[in-house]
């Protein structure tokens, strides 16, 4: 791909990196209130929370930030492409 493809990709990754900031965040909150009955997710440095607690917590939003992120980037790939006629990651 031609650098300036490239370089004309650049907003629509980063637009996509905070749109999958945003909304993995609204997944991971619902789904952890869904599965421990609990409205906020655990920080690492919150004493009223256990260790168990906490890694999972890290573990989710971990699994759904790098499934939500995948999913933009390809998206954001594919329209790319489909505008243009080159493959942002070539």
């Amino acid at each position: 791909m031609s650098k300036s493809a490239k370089i004309a990709y650049k907003p629509i990754g980063l637009l996509g990196g905070l749109l999958a900031g945003t909304v993995s965040g609204m997944v991971v909150t619902r789904v952890w209130a869904a599965a421990a009955g609990e409205n906020e997710t655990p920080s690492a440095l919150r004493a009223d929370y256990n260790f168990g607690k906490v890694v999972a917590a890290a573990a989710l939003q971990g699994a759904v930030f790098a499934a939500t992120k995948t999913a933009f980037e390809r998206a954001g790939a594919v329209g790319f492409h489909r505008l243009t006629g080159a493959w942002p990651g070539d």
